[in-house]
């Protein structure tokens, strides 16, 4: 009687089989530099799951030429994820600079294992990323799609919209410019891209209104910051979350 009652306890989400012509296009091969986090940035996969299906234990240690599966093996079956909660959006913080305490990090977090995944019951405590408004909203066409575009001054503050650890800091992902990829929990990541400079690195820790860039150019040479939320590695309008001044 045990067998059958843990298996009616276990809640699994079957994956869709793959035909093998889908599953041989559906490869990444490591190139110098790249990482897990990036990889999955671009594909639109989570990078929880890109480990799983690779069985990477470290997401910071990659072979250059190791093949990457972007799909799941025939017959995996992922936990399903628990839900998450939306929290109100809440106000913009003050700027603050990279010189200050509390707007640079200063440690580094040890490696994770990247196939476990715990629950989150919350979504974090957002704040607005810089100072200006909305001009190209999530989905809109002439630019990066996936997120929205917050007109300013070149060279003005980027802030973390979230406390997290920062997975991603460089210039390797076309059409981004110089990025940070920010990892809030195991279910949000943020992106700020168009920076005209990066004032962190890969591993640090960062709270929630630090200054983590400087903006820079975006479409058209015009001064705007591109900014993401992914949930579950899927892009999601960032207004759902943060509130626009």
């Amino acid at each position: 009687m045990l067998l059958p009652l843990l298996a009616a306890c276990t809640t699994t989400a079957q994956v869709p089989a793959v035909s093998r012509r889908e599953a041989r296009a559906a490869v990444h091969v490591v190139q110098r530099g790249e990482t897990l986090y990036k990889i999955a940035w671009q594909h639109r996969v989570d990078m929880q799951d890109l480990a799983a299906w690779n069985g990477v234990t470290n997401p910071d240690v990659l072979r250059i030429g190791q093949r990457l599966r972007l799909v799941p093996p025939r017959g995996y079956a992922a936990a399903a994820p628990a839900p998450t909660a939306r929290p109100p959006p809440t106000a913009r913080q003050p700027a603050s600079r990279a010189s200050t305490p509390d707007s640079r990090a200063t440690s580094t977090a040890p490696p994770r294992s990247a196939t476990t995944r715990a629950p989150s019951t919350a979504a974090p405590r957002w704040s607005w990323p810089t100072d200006g408004h909305v001009e190209a909203a999530f989905g809109a066409p002439g630019g990066i799609s996936s997120g929205i575009g917050i007109g300013g001054r070149e060279g003005q503050p980027v802030r973390a919209a979230a406390a997290g650890r920062v997975v991603y800091a460089g210039g390797g992902l076309i059409g981004y410019g110089q990025l940070v990829i920010i990892k809030h929990d195991e279910t949000f990541l943020s992106a700020y891209g168009h920076n005209s400079e990066l004032l962190v690195t890969q591993g640090q820790e960062v709270q929630r209104g630090a200054t983590i860039a400087l903006m820079g150019q975006g479409p058209g040479r015009r001064p705007r910051l591109h900014f993401e939320i992914r949930r579950n590695g899927v892009p999601v309008d960032p207004l759902l979350f943060v509130n626009a001044p």
